[in-house]
This record gives C-alpha cells, structure tokens and sequence, in this order.
C-alpha cells in the first residue's frame, strides 16, 4: 500500500552468487551488459572506499562525472560528501561508498525498475561483504528502494530504521545542496545524528524491523 513499509529492495529479485570479496564481485561483473545501459555508459562504476567500513553510503546512480571516471560521488557533490563526512570526523578512505545501479542512466533519468531488478543482487552482495553496521540512504531513490516505501526524503530524513539487521538513515543526496542552498545545513545536521547513530550502542536497537527513535 502507498506511504507503508515493504519487504527492503535489498531482498528483492533473484540473489547474486556469493563471493568472498568486493574483488571477485567486481571481476564477475566485468564489462557488464546485463541490461541496455551497459551499451550507453562510458564507465561502470562499482564502489569505492574501506571493504570493511561500518557505515555505507548507497546513492541512485552514477552521473556524468562518476560516468568519465569510474567512481562514485566525485565531483562537486563528491566534494561535499568529502567536506559532511569530515565534519564528523571521517574520510571517504574510512567509509564505503555504491550507488543501487552501477552505471549512468542516459540524461541522468531516473532508473527504470527492470534496471533496479537486475542490479540490485550485485548491490546486496557487495552490502553482504562490507558488512557495514549504519547505511546511509542518499535521496528519494535509494531511500525508497532500501527502505521498500513509497514515501519521499523530505519526510524519512532524520529517522532511523532498522533493515536486515542494519541501521538504516536516510539522508538528502548532497546534490540536493547544490541546487538548493537551504538543504546545506540540514545535510550538515543530518550527518551529526549519523554520528550519533554509529555510536549508538547495539543493545538499543529494538529485536524488529522497523523505525527507531532517533538520538
């Protein structure tokens, strides 16, 4: 039903084979052509950052300069992410860092849900492996299809979740800043109650999955 909790888009469509590295996930995927994108991106763009960080970042998709240089969340909206994580005291090389499709939707449209399906086994398995305790959801995309809702940012941001076992915080997408100025200080704020959540000792979180109070 619109507006409700579903099943996480973590746990949707048919599962990825299991691997024992990021490595190995990234040499199956190869020069991936498992939908029509691979015959219009420039580069795929798998991830980046510690394979064992406590917290992951999941954004929509890669743009046009993640598309030109392989990684994701560079450029202006890479710097700052750059600038939110050291404002609480962590660098990109302490965090890791995907986006729910590998690789540049033309025009930066949004992802289609067949493109959703085939690639969000690849994003589950590479969650499995960093094993991280807090993923942060960035904007309406990624929100939406982790969180399994149809509800939008402006009205999950500053919540947390619990999904599969994991914390799950939704947070605006740090290009949202650049377009509009008023969402830099929420963005700044919202990344002190990350803070808050990583440090959040684990016999606080409830046995269900669900909303959590937020510190």
């Amino acid at each position: 039903m619109s507006g409700e909790m579903k099943r996480s888009g973590l746990s949707k469509g048919a599962p990825a084979p299991r691997f024992s590295d990021l490595e190995s996930l990234r040499e199956h995927l190869g020069d991936c052509a498992r939908c029509s994108l691979g015959s219009t991106r420039g580069r795929l763009v798998f991830g980046v950052g510690d394979p064992h960080a406590g917290l992951m970042f999941i954004g929509e998709a890669p743009g046009r300069n993640e598309d030109l240089q392989g990684e994701p969340f560079v450029g202006t909206a890479g710097r700052l992410l750059d600038e939110l994580l050291a404002s609480i005291g962590l660098a990109r090389s302490q965090v890791y860092i995907a986006n729910v499709l590998k690789c540049r939707p033309p025009g930066n449209r949004d992802p289609l849900p067949e493109e959703v399906e085939l690639c969000t086994p690849y994003l589950a398995e590479q969650v499995r492996l960093v094993d991280p305790k807090v993923i942060a959801a960035l904007g309406n995309h990624a929100t939406r299809h982790i969180l399994g809702t149809d509800r939008g940012i402006t009205a999950l941001r500053g919540r947390l979740f619990q999904v599969d076992g994991r914390r799950v915080v939704p947070i605006f997408h740090p290009a949202a800043a650049l377009y509009d100025q008023s969402k830099r200080a929420v963005l700044f704020d919202d990344f002190k109650r990350l803070r808050s959540v990583l440090e959040m000792p684990e016999e606080n979180e409830p046995a269900h999955a669900g909303q959590m109070p937020l510190l």
